[in-house]
């Protein structure tokens, strides 16, 4: 699949080109492909666009940290601003590219906005996505093998390892996700309901259940959700129908967690992402007014 297949047309994430078998894949897999983080943007993410945007490090304390967690470490990209303080956490999650430059750079962003941000490398067991040059590889070979399970606790981790970091509150901690970050933004949220707020970019609502990893989509527990969500979602998103969005917000309004849907008219999946063609920067912008304000609102 081409780059520019990416977006336009639907990716069958539980029958990918390459079998897998995986139920005896990931959280109970012991080892780590990954224990550092890649440098500049994932080779399958290119072209890179000249329109990518770069945030300096400039007041801010930004590089790479190693979580630990239940079975060992993963690597992180941290930002936060320079000097004393205890900072509101940020948990920013990855696109299927894992924490390349663009994930670190939102990471710049939010630490300029005043947070600890920190991006774990999820996919850190299951295999290094940076070096794969084509799409249906990390979907296939990584992705697929992923478990909700390894998401959260590793999540978790994250958490942990700002608090003990003596520069974060964690009592005032958000969650940020693109794409696949998305979906796990609404899965995270669900999992811990002490998170003051999350935000979703374009996260896939259905369509990635399997046996063991992932037994529920979000679509599925919505209702049951009580931390506060917001959802920002793309008019003409061929991963995620305009109709699974409608049933998705009355699941959520039975629920009460004050969790919002907006849909972006005229715009196409991974609006947000500005080395990619799907940029949108009209979208973009107002896009992160409202997870800024969202944030704010519920005190993060």
């Amino acid at each position: 699949m081409k780059l520019m297949d990416y977006g336009r047309k639907p990716i069958d994430f539980n029958h990918p080109a390459t079998s897998a078998d995986q139920t005896n894949a990931g959280f109970s897999r012991r080892g780590f492909v990954m224990t550092s983080l890649a440098s500049g943007f994932a080779v399958a993410s290119n072209p890179v666009l000249a329109q990518a945007i770069t945030t300096d490090s400039k007041g801010l304390v930004a590089g790479e940290v190693s979580i630990p967690v239940a079975d060992g470490k993963i690597p992180a990209y941290r930002a936060m601003p320079a000097g004393t303080g205890k900072f509101p956490v940020m948990l920013v999650v990855q696109e299927i590219f894992g924490v390349h430059e663009h994930i670190k750079d939102m990471c710049r962003r939010y630490a300029k906005m005043g947070y600890y941000a920190i991006a774990p490398e999820m996919f850190a067991r299951q295999g290094d996505v940076s070096k794969m040059t084509d799409i249906s590889t990390i979907l296939s070979q990584v992705v697929s093998k992923v478990p909700d399970a390894q998401v959260c606790a590793d999540l978790d981790a994250t958490l942990a390892f700002a608090r003990a970091s003596g520069h974060a509150d964690a009592r005032r901690s958000g969650l940020v996700g693109y794409c696949w970050g998305g979906r796990t933004a609404w899965v995270y949220a669900r999992h811990n309901g002490k998170l003051n707020a999350a935000v979703a970019y374009y996260g896939l609502l259905e369509g990635l259940k399997a046996p063991e990893l992932r037994p529920q989509d979000p679509i599925d527990f919505a209702g049951e959700i009580k931390v506060p969500v917001l959802g920002l979602y793309s008019g003409i998103d061929a991963f995620v129908k305009q109709e699974t969005i409608a049933k998705m917000r009355g699941q959520i309004n039975q629920g009460g967690s004050g969790s919002e849907i907006v849909v972006f008219p005229n715009v196409d999946h991974g609006f947000n992402a500005d080395y990619r063609p799907s940029y949108d920067k009209a979208a973009a912008t107002y896009a992160q007014k409202l997870a800024s304000d969202w944030f704010k609102k519920y005190r993060v």
